[in-house]
C-alpha cells in the first residue's frame, strides 16, 4: 500500500472512530466514510494537503451530476467533519444550495384502509398496522422486541432510537389483539417481532412488502414505510392532537421538524368554501 493510500485509510478509520465516540448512528458513520472515500478518489491528494477549493470542486461536481441539494449538504458535512473537526483546517467558505423544502406525501385514510385490505398475510398486515399505529421509523419497527411491548397499556418502547434516546410510542387496541395472535401462532416469546428467513426482517424486504401492497391496492402514490409515519403524524394533527405530543411520539428533537405537519394537514382546508362557489 502506498503512503497516500495508507493516509487515506487512516483518515477514514479516524472518522469512524470519532463518530462512534460521539454516539452517531451507524447510518451517519457509513455516509460520512463513503463521502470521504469518494472524495479521495477525485483529487488523489493526501488528506493533509487538501484545500478548500478541492472540497468546493467535489461538491460542485455532485451538483453537476444532478445530486439532490440534501445529498450535497450531507457530503459537505461529511467532508468538513474530517477537515475542520479532525484535521483543524478551518475551512469557512464552503457553501451549498439551500435544501428544497418539500411537503411529505401522505396517504388518505381511504388509501390506508385499502393498503391494509391488500395485506393477505398476517405478517404483512401487522407490519403496516405497526408503522401506521405508532409512527415508528422502519429501523425502529424492525428492531422492536417482544419485551419492548406493554400490551395491556397499549404502548411500546423504542430503545436507543435516533440520537440514542428511548421513547414511548402508542399502539392501537386492534393492533395489540392482532399482535398477540401473531406471536402465539409463530411461537415468538422473546426477541424481534418481525422475523425473516435468516433473522430479523431486513429494511429492504420491508420496503418491498409495503410497495407491493400499494400496487396491489391500486394506490398511485409511491408508498414507503416512511410515508406511513408521515400519515400517522398528519392524521393525528387533523384529529386535533397537540403538536408537542406528536413531536414526542415521533421522537423529533426540535418542534420545527414536527411543524411541517401543520402544512400537510388538509382537513381544515377542505372545510373552506372556495369563493367561486359563493358567486
Amino acid at each position: 500500500m502506498t503512503e497516500l493510500a495508507q493516509n487515506q485509510q487512516n483518515a477514514l478509520a479516524k472518522i469512524a472512530t470519532e463518530l462512534k465516540l460521539r454516539g452517531s448512528s451507524p447510518n451517519t458513520i457509513e455516509s460520512y466514510v463513503l463521502f470521504n472515500k469518494d472524495f479521495f478518489e477525485m483529487p488523489l491528494k493526501d488528506p493533509g494537503v487538501v484545500t478548500e477549493d478541492d472540497v468546493k470542486g467535489y461538491l460542485a461536481g455532485l451538483l453537476d451530476k444532478g445530486r439532490a441539494h440534501s445529498t450535497v449538504a450531507l457530503a459537505r458535512s461529511a467532508l468538513l467533519f474530517l477537515y475542520n473537526d479532525l484535521l483543524e483546517k478551518g475551512f469557512t467558505k464552503v457553501r451549498t444550495p439551500k435544501i428544497e423544502k418539500k411537503l411529505p406525501v401522505v396517504l388518505t385514510k381511504e388509501e390506508m384502509k385499502a393498503l391494509l385490505e391488500a395485506a393477505s398475510h398476517d405478517k404483512s398486515r401487522l407490519l403496516v398496522e405497526m408503522l401506521y399505529a405508532s409512527g415508528l421509523r422502519i429501523s425502529e419497527c424492525l428492531s422492536l422486541k417482544v419485551e419492548d411491548v406493554e400490551a395491556a397499556q397499549r404502548i411500546a418502547w423504542v430503545r436507543h432510537g435516533k440520537g440514542g434516546k428511548d421513547r414511548m410510542v402508542i399502539l392501537s387496541e386492534g393492533l395489540v389483539a392482532h399482535l398477540r395472535r401473531y406471536l402465539e401462532r409463530e411461537g415468538i416469546v422473546r426477541g424481534p417481532i418481525f422475523l425473516g428467513r435468516d433473522g430479523p426482517l431486513s429494511v429492504r424486504t420491508a420496503q418491498k412488502i409495503i410497495s407491493g401492497l400499494a400496487r396491489k391496492a391500486g394506490i398511485l402514490k409511491a408508498v414507503t414505510p416512511h410515508k406511513l409515519r408521515h400519515s400517522f403524524a398528519t392524521h393525528l394533527r387533523e384529529a386535533g392532537t397537540d403538536l408537542r405530543v406528536i413531536q414526542e411520539l415521533l421522537g423529533h428533537a426540535s418542534i420545527q421538524t414536527t411543524e411541517i405537519y401543520t402544512h400537510v394537514s388538509s382537513e381544515e382546508k377542505r372545510r373552506i368554501v372556495s369563493p367561486l362557489d359563493t358567486l
